[in-house]
């Protein structure tokens, strides 16, 4: 039986009230103490990504890890942030139990939090 499952996410920037384009997404496979870098990603139009991050036999039990790079994209938006920013990399860490479930992991962002869930 092949797998279905899969990972995605999207990014909603709340504080301009519309999708975070041009969000850097680093993904990571989490083993022990030490990360792999699975792909980085750029948020589309509409906050999301043009694909699944993982998909199939890529996508397998275990810890991951998405780095979203909300200072960057803050900045580009042109929000004055203090330096340091308050937030700039959000580092989400999560376990998948059932990889042949759908995994999506969207982030809501504004210059000073950020909610995260799973979603459907």
């Amino acid at each position: 039986m092949s797998k279905s499952g899969r990972l995605t996410t999207h990014v909603l920037d709340t504080a301009r009230g519309k999708p975070a384009q041009g969000l850097c997404i680093d993904f990571y496979r989490v083993e022990g103490e030490e990360r792999r870098l699975l792909c980085t990603a750029e948020t589309n139009s509409d906050g999301r990504i043009d694909g699944p991050l993982a998909e199939g036999a890529g996508f397998t039990a275990g810890t991951y890890e998405l780095v979203f790079h909300a200072g960057d994209y803050l900045r580009t938006a042109g929000v004055a942030l203090s330096e340091p920013a308050f937030l700039d990399l959000i580092p989400l860490r999560f376990g998948v139990a059932d990889p042949e479930s759908h995994y999506h992991v969207p982030l809501l962002l504004s210059p000073y939090g950020y909610s995260t869930y799973r979603g459907s």
